[in-house]
């Protein structure tokens, strides 16, 4: 055989990549670590005599000789091209001065938390990436390398070989994938749970068949019948488990679907031996529900991952899919992907800004609320900057682009949303290294029973051995946290705390300091009508009919302070005007005794100019005057009112020991005016999002777990970088998903009742991890002396679970704030 040929599968061994194994002390060639993993496994087994009597392997043609490999190898080299990275990819330079390039990949294939192990840590060895972290939730791998001495092209190809496809992230191909997910998942747990419910009703009249006896061809009938929709539950639904666990095997990477592919499949194929030879006992009932418990933990685990990050992949969608540019022929519309820095823009009044720039003339105002969180628009002229998938809300602007793609602002919020999400805690740390060591020590253990019963009584080997498998299944540890958790889920729903994320609740309790948002958090976000005072002597206007009067001119306002007065019924109208950043004018009629008379609602120097006039009382709120052409009217007070529970909320946690700080956008003197009357002394105003994430990291870093309460595109970074995110019902759709948990009452309140809820939960989940362990260890050396068969293991199993559940269900009770 050609010493450029791999032994074991005949491709060919690319120089620099070939590995060697010795057989029968000669050194073989092989093309990649797969296959010397399987040629190991073989040997390994005994059954070296395979490549002795195989089939010679046939001539490669020419065609042949480039293999897949190679095919792949050349359509990674695409993501070489500068044009292709650029919305992707950020480049940066490092102290050294070196340039760095960082871009978000999504891997499929993965299954559990040993996977983004393996991938983190065989990215971490090459040379010249700087760091590879991938979040097991959103399955996004966040990859820095220092560009030009190493290409992504090769690091996407050292992932392919261990089994993942990464590709960069793109919002479409993600909502796609996901659909397609679901679907699939979604087949598979029906198939699985159909097949269950026939199998367990079969598997009835054998049971008792078994005590009082049963003729030979209804057995033989129901035992092939049970085969029948067991063998459709191994060949569709718990593929996923075997396809996973040859991968696994192929990287020399254990995982937990190791153990459950070889429980599976004994129990499967020592079933068929029974069925055929008409042996003592069938085990299809539990393949049936063990693929079927095993489907519905991940299924529900899917759903949970989609939801949170579904509205963070459609981030982007934010900007609007086509833009006006300005030529010297003329203005034309183009894709927002064909928007180049250095273009002219055209931005009318409703339309969303597709870029991030500077405003090369006009005046408007543009709604950020999007991003900031921040409900009143703020105002815009020449050289300001304006910020892509902002609303323009009053004027046309005329814009220069600054930045698009991967250097826009959203991609930044982005990014920083996902570094942070990235920073693992110390205990999902020591998780990631323990997963493979309790699977390779749940192999060794049966394994080694398995070898001392081939000595003691071979024929109870294979029976006590498969026993071992089920009973060491860590069903009911595994049900212990979840089980707990949805219980608790259930019941905060149902009191306005609607959780996403299941490590909530186990560290409610660990919470020291709470951080909050103002606008829209603390407060309802949205101005409302406080107070009217007439601005002169003699008014002929009521107070009534001023009102009715502003809100008639409001009403052509696009500004969010006209939303105070949307109650209010209006008069006829005739040749309104909106004056940006000043206020609305026009003349009314059919108003008795004033008709046709000119009425101005706005800043004072606009409404009544002809005199410099002061609000009445001077204060943090939003005055508003109504003038006509004679004398000023009257005055309008608006402002952010608390939200409902605030104050005691404040004080609970005081008495708690709870830490309370505000970090707000908003740099207005309101902030103060919120802290002094919550009595909250820790206040911190007019932040970017980059600087709240800032001071959330630095509290972290001396000891503290946060949990961070927000509303706006802008406390993203921040809401993922805490141990615990909350968002309110009121929130934008990507805070609310990336949030940990959201408020749906609206009344802050609801916090209360989750720390105390948390406590509870945290009592019952090590109730329940106790619980299992005990049942593991008490189990585990009964199954292995033989005095457990493996139809008890899997009842003993299913008992287990059914405590776990029963302990659990006490959470739905109400819980009182302790």
């Amino acid at each position: 055989m050609s010493q450029n040929v791999c032994f074991h599968c005949g491709e060919i061994a690319l120089e620099g990549n070939r590995w060697c194994l010795e057989i029968d002390g000669e050194e073989h060639i092989m093309c990649c670590p797969a296959c010397k993993a399987v040629a190991e496994t073989i040997i390994g087994s005994g059954l070296k005599d395979y490549y002795r009597h195989r089939t010679a392997l046939p001539e490669i043609s020419p065609q042949q000789k480039r293999s897949a490999r190679n095919e792949v190898r050349d359509e990674l080299k695409l993501y070489d091209e500068v044009a292709i990275q650029q919305p992707f990819v950020i480049r940066t330079t490092n102290a050294q001065q070196q340039v760095e390039a960082e871009a978000i990949l999504v891997i499929s294939g993965i299954s559990c938390a040993a996977c983004a192990w393996l991938i983190e840590h065989r990215l971490g060895q090459l040379k010249h990436v700087v760091s590879a972290k991938l979040n097991l939730t959103t399955h996004r791998l966040l990859l820095t390398w220092r560009d030009g001495d190493i290409k992504l092209s090769q690091i996407l190809e050292e992932i392919h070989q261990l089994g993942y496809q990464a590709h960069p992230f793109s919002a479409t191909e993600a909502e796609q994938q996901r659909v397609q997910e679901s679907k699939t998942a979604f087949r598979r747990l029906a198939v699985a749970g159909f097949a269950t419910m026939q199998v367990m009703m079969l598997a009835v009249p054998l049971y008792v068949g078994a005590l009082q006896g049963i003729l030979a061809q209804y057995e033989i009938f129901l035992r092939a019948a049970s085969m029948l929709f067991a063998t459709v539950v191994v060949l569709y639904s718990a593929r996923p488990f075997f396809s996973a666990a040859l991968r696994d095997i192929r990287t020399r990477h254990l995982t937990m679907d190791v153990p459950v592919s070889i429980a599976i499949l004994m129990a499967y194929f020592a079933s068929v031996w029974s069925t055929v030879n008409q042996g003592p006992e069938i085990y299809f009932d539990s393949v049936c529900m063990f693929t079927f418990f095993l489907l519905t933990g991940r299924f529900f685990e899917m759903r949970a991952r989609h939801r949170m990050t579904q509205a963070g992949n459609n981030l982007l969608d934010l900007m609007p899919s086509a833009a006006t540019k300005s030529c010297p022929e003329g203005d034309i519309v183009i894709p927002t992907s064909d928007i180049q820095v250095g273009d002219l823009l055209v931005i009318k009044p409703g339309q969303k800004i597709p870029a991030d720039g500077i405003v090369e003339s006009g005046t408007s105002a543009v709604d950020e609320a999007a991003l900031t969180g921040e409900y009143l628009p703020i105002d815009k002229a020449q050289g300001d900057t304006l910020i892509g998938g902002t609303h323009n809300v009053e004027s046309q602007l005329l814009m220069r682009v600054t930045a698009t793609g991967a250097d826009a602002e959203l991609n930044t919020i982005m990014r920083l949303m996902d570094r942070a999400q990235h920073e693992k805690p110390a205990i999902a740390i020591f998780a990631d290294k323990v997963a493979s060591r309790f699977v390779a020590a749940v192999l060794i253990i049966a394994s080694g029973i398995a070898i001392t019963w081939s000595f003691i009584d071979p024929s109870q080997a294979f029976w006590i051995t498969l026993a071992v498998l089920v009973v060491t299944c860590p069903c009911a540890l595994s049900l212990a946290t979840p089980t707990a958790l949805t219980a608790a889920t259930a019941s905060l729903r149902e009191q306005g705390f609607l959780i996403s994320k299941g490590h909530v609740l186990e560290g409610l309790n660990q919470i020291d300091r709470i951080v909050f948002d103002k606008t829209g958090t603390l407060t309802r976000g949205e101005l409302s009508l406080e107070q009217s005072l007439p601005a002169a002597e003699n008014i002929d206007l009521t107070p009534k009919q001023a009102l009715k009067i502003a809100a008639t001119l409001e009403q052509y306002s696009n500004h969010p302070i006209a939303r105070a007065f949307n109650s209010i019924v209006y008069f006829d109208t005739d040749n309104i005007e909106q004056v940006t950043a000043k206020g609305v004018q026009g003349r009314l009629i059919n108003i008795d005794g004033h008709e046709d008379t000119v009425y101005r609602i706005g800043r004072a120097d606009f409404a009544f100019p002809a005199v410099t006039l002061q609000p009445p009382i001077h204060d943090d709120r939003q005055w508003l005057l109504l003038a006509d052409e004679k004398q000023p009217l009257y005055w309008f007070a608006l402002s952010d009112t608390l939200r409902q529970g605030a104050i005691p909320m404040v004080k609970q946690l005081k008495d708690w020991g709870i830490k309370v700080s505000i970090l707000t956008g908003d740099p207005s003197s309101q902030v103060e005016a919120v802290a002094t009357t919550l009595n909250i002394d820790d206040v911190h105003k007019g932040l970017s999002p980059a600087q709240k994430l800032e001071f959330a990291s630095r509290w972290q870093q001396q000891g503290e777990r946060l949990m961070m309460v927000g509303d706006g595109i802008n406390d993203v970074p921040t809401l993922a970088r805490a141990d615990i995110a909350v968002a309110i019902g009121q929130a934008s759709d990507l805070t609310k998903t990336n949030a940990d948990a959201v408020i749906t009452n609206n009344s802050l309140t609801t916090i209360l009742h989750a720390l105390s809820k948390g406590k509870k939960s945290t009592r019952i989940i090590r109730q329940n991890i106790y619980w299992a362990l005990l049942y593991n260890v008490l189990a585990l050396p009964l199954a292995a002396t033989g005095f457990i068969p493996p139809w008890a293991a899997a009842i003993g199993m299913s008992v287990s679970s059914l405590i776990v559940v029963g302990n659990a269900l006490r959470l739905l009770s109400p819980n009182k704030q302790t």
